[in-house]
């Protein structure tokens, strides 16, 4: 497994307060088109706001009916468990479950295991059990949606900290896992700081754009905006002080 990489404070916090509709317009720009995670949905609302923090993954193969028993999860190494004590304070669990909605890939306990060992959150594009109860926690959990049966019926925990798949988007270890209402994007490590401290520019003239919008402003010249548009934010955001 690769070491855990820090994400900066000043990072985090932009990321945190800027829409994931903004990232992925920043890293289209950037020439990324897959960053956003399909059928994967926000399944609780914290009171911090997005989920921010860097992946640390954990890849399933199809299970196999004389590895899959029950007796698997005796073992403290079983990479499902190993996984949820291995999550470094303020990193996102991302699970690969390769789309596959039959079955659960966790549930309440080890959710709650997550949140007591300081994890920024939990991704995931299978769905989750107990999905009622953890719906209710204070703890950023993405996934898709609610299914009863356990993982282990189709589902072989393999590799813990590896590249993987997620919701159809590639998830390197160390990338950064944002979540909003709308769902989640994934950020490629190097990129974060820059598109987060772009992202927050963006929506400041997006803003002021708003503003025009709602005073009866045509969109041609405003969104996107000319020279002149332009030159109208720069005095609002001094009058603003922003």
């Amino acid at each position: 497994m690769t070491s855990p990489t820090p994400l900066p404070d000043d990072t985090r916090e932009r990321l945190r307060h800027v829409s994931v509709a903004t990232l992925c317009t920043q890293l289209f720009k950037r020439g990324f088109r897959n960053v956003y995670l399909q059928q994967v949905r926000r399944l609780t609302t914290p009171s911090s706001g997005n989920l921010v923090g860097p992946a640390f993954t954990m890849r399933n193969i199809p299970a196999r009916e004389d590895i899959d028993q029950i007796g698997a999860f005796d073992d403290p190494n079983h990479p499902q468990r190993k996984g949820i004590e291995s999550v470094p304070p303020g990193h996102v669990l991302v699970i690969d479950c390769r789309g596959e909605t039959r079955v659960a890939s966790g549930g309440q306990i080890l959710t709650t295991r997550l949140k007591v060992r300081g994890a920024a959150g939990l991704v995931s594009d299978g769905p989750v059990r107990d999905s009622g109860p953890i719906s209710q926690m204070d703890f950023p959990v993405y996934c898709a949606g609610g299914s009863a049966p356990l993982n282990l019926i189709h589902h072989h925990a393999i590799d813990l900290n590896v590249p993987i798949g997620c919701g159809g988007v590639p998830v390197y270890p160390g990338d950064v896992m944002v979540g909003d209402d709308e769902g989640v994007v994934v950020i490629p490590q190097h990129l974060a700081d820059e598109v987060a401290r772009d992202a927050v520019e963006q929506e400041k003239m997006e803003a002021f754009i708003l503003e025009r919008i709602e005073g009866g402003a045509r969109l041609a010249g405003t969104y996107p905006p000319n020279a002149e548009t332009r030159a109208a934010f720069d005095g609002w955001r001094k009058e603003k002080g922003v």
